[in-house]
C-alpha cells in the first residue's frame, strides 16, 4: 500500500485539486507543533537561566549570619548586634549531625593593582573545605585552592577569579605572580571559574586565618557554610533550620522565636521552591501545547470528512469495479498520514531551529544579566520527535473515522450522490 506507486498518484491528485484546503489543513498542524516547540524552549530557557544561579553553590548548602535582634530578651535590650566567631563553628562541627562541610567566611574589599592596572575586588577568607562548598572549578591555566597549610602559617595568597585575571593580567599567565591589595602583596596560586561570581565584582579567595587577621581584628566570623545531609525536603530543612536557630539562640542568648537575629539561606530551600514553580509552568505549558497539537488533528478529521464527503460517487464506482474496502481506507489514511507528517516535520524544524537560533544568539551576544533568568532556551530533539510521532498516529487515527465511513458507504448509495 505505501510502496504503491497508484496510490501515491492519487493522493497527490487530490492534494493538487484542493491547494487551499491542504496549505490551511496543514498550516494548522505545522502551527501546532511550532507552537509546542516555542513553548518547551521558553520553559526550559526560563527553568535554565534560574537553576544556572544556583550553580555556584551546592543544592544542600546553608549560609547563616548574625544581624540585630527585634525584641528584649532577659535584661539584654533588642538591636543588640549578633558577631558569629570560632564558638558558631564548633556549634555546627559538634551539635549539628547533619554538616559535612564547614567553613567560616570573611568579606573585605579592597583596591587591587599589577602594574598600571587596578580595580576594586572582593576578597573572601575562606578554609580550604570551602571548594567542595562552593562548587569551585580551577581552570585549566594551573594553580590549586587554599591549603591547610596557607591557613596554618596565614600565608598572603590569592585565589583569582578569571575576571579578575583579564583585569589585572590581561593574556598572562598569573600563576606565582604577585599583585598589591591595599598595599599589601598577594601571590597567585590558583585561578577558578564560577559564572554567578563572574556575572558580578571581580572575586579573590584568601585563607581564612589571613583574612581573619588583616581585616577582622583577629577575630570573629561574617558568616558560616556548610554543607548539609538528608534536607531533600521543605518539611526536612524547615525543621533543620528551627532547630539551628534555638542552638544559635541558646549560645547568643536571645529570643529563640527572634529570626531576625540570625540572617539565614538555604540552597535546598530556594531550589526546592523554584523547582515547585517551573513544574507548574511545565505542565501549564504541556496542557497548552497539547491543545495546539489537538486543534491540529482535529482540522484533520475535518478536511477528511470533507474528502470523503466529495470522493463519496468516486468511492462506490470504485466498490463497483471490485475495489476491495481495504485499499479505500488505506488510501485514505495514507493521505491523512502524508498530510500530517510533511507539514508536522516543517513545523517541528521550525521550531527547533528557533530554539537554536536563540541560544547561539544568547551565547554570542553580551547577556550575562539577561542569563540570570533565560538560558539555553532549546529544546529536546526527542521531545520534539516524540510528539511528532503521536501528531502522525493522531492523524492516522483522525482519518480513520472518515476512512470508516467511507468504506461503510454501499456503491448503489454512493454512486447515487452528486
Amino acid at each position: 500500500m505505501i510502496f504503491d506507486i497508484d496510490n501515491w498518484a492519487e493522493i497527490f491528485s487530490v492534494i493538487k485539486k484542493n491547494k487551499l484546503r491542504t496549505f490551511l489543513t496543514g498550516f494548522s498542524i505545522s502551527w501546532g507543533i511550532l507552537m509546542f516547540c516555542i513553548l518547551l524552549s521558553s520553559g526550559n530557557g526560563l527553568r535554565n537561566g534560574v537553576t544556572s544561579n544556583f550553580s555556584g553553590q551546592s543544592m544542600n548548602s546553608i549560609d547563616f549570619w548574625g544581624r540585630r535582634t527585634s525584641v528584649p530578651y532577659e535584661g539584654f535590650p533588642d538591636q543588640r548586634k549578633i558577631t558569629l566567631d570560632q564558638n558558631d563553628l564548633d556549634l555546627v562541627k559538634d551539635q549539628i549531625p547533619e554538616a559535612e562541610y564547614i567553613s567560616g567566611v570573611i568579606w573585605s574589599n579592597v583596591s587591587v593593582n599589577y602594574n598600571t592596572f587596578n580595580t576594586d575586588c572582593q576578597f573572601i577568607g575562606v578554609h580550604p573545605i570551602f571548594l567542595k562548598i562552593n562548587g569551585l572549578t580551577i581552570t585549566a591555566s594551573g594553580g590549586r585552592f587554599i591549603s591547610e597549610a596557607d591557613m596554618k602559617e596565614t600565608r598572603k595568597v590569592a585565589v583569582i577569579n578569571t575576571r579578575l585575571q583579564k583585569i589585572l593580567f590581561q593574556d598572562d599567565n598569573p600563576i606565582g605572580k604577585q599583585f598589591l591589595a591595599g598595599g599589601l602583596g598577594y601571590t597567585v596560586i590558583g585561578v577558578f571559574r564560577n559564572d554567578f561570581n563572574e556575572r558580578n565584582d571581580a572575586v579573590a579567595y584568601i585563607p581564612f586565618s589571613t583574612a581573619q587577621a588583616l581585616y577582622n581584628q583577629g577575630w570573629g566570623i561574617g558568616d558560616i557554610t556548610f554543607t548539609a545531609k538528608g534536607l531533600n525536603t521543605l518539611e526536612k530543612n524547615d525543621a533543620f533550620q528551627k532547630r539551628l536557630r534555638e542552638k544559635l539562640a541558646g549560645l547568643h542568648i536571645y529570643d529563640p522565636k527572634d529570626e531576625r537575629a540570625i540572617g539565614m539561606w538555604a540552597g535546598v530551600e530556594a531550589y526546592l521552591r523554584f523547582m515547585g514553580i517551573f513544574n507548574g509552568i511545565s505542565a501549564f505549558i504541556w496542557i497548552i501545547g497539547s491543545g495546539t497539537l489537538i486543534a491540529g488533528v482535529i482540522s484533520v478529521s475535518n478536511i477528511m470528512l470533507i474528502t470523503v464527503r466529495e470522493r463519496t460517487r468516486e468511492f462506490g464506482i470504485r466498490k463497483a469495479l471490485g475495489a476491495k474496502p481495504s485499499s479505500i481506507l488505506g488510501s485514505i489514511l495514507l493521505e491523512s498520514a502524508f498530510i500530517t507528517s510533511v507539514f508536522g516535520y516543517f513545523g517541528m524544524f521550525l521550531g527547533v531551529g528557533l530554539g537554536e537560533l536563540v541560544n547561539s544568539v544568547l551565547e554570542n551576544a553580551d547577556t550575562s544579566q539577561m542569563s540570570f533568568v533565560f538560558k539555553n532556551p532549546t529544546v529536546d530533539v526527542g521531545v520534539a520527535v516524540g510528539a511528532m510521532c503521536i501528531l502522525i498516529v493522531s492523524g492516522i487515527v483522525a482519518g480513520y473515522y472518515p476512512a470508516l465511513k467511507a468504506i461503510k458507504i454501499s456503491a448503489v448509495e454512493a454512486m447515487r450522490e452528486k
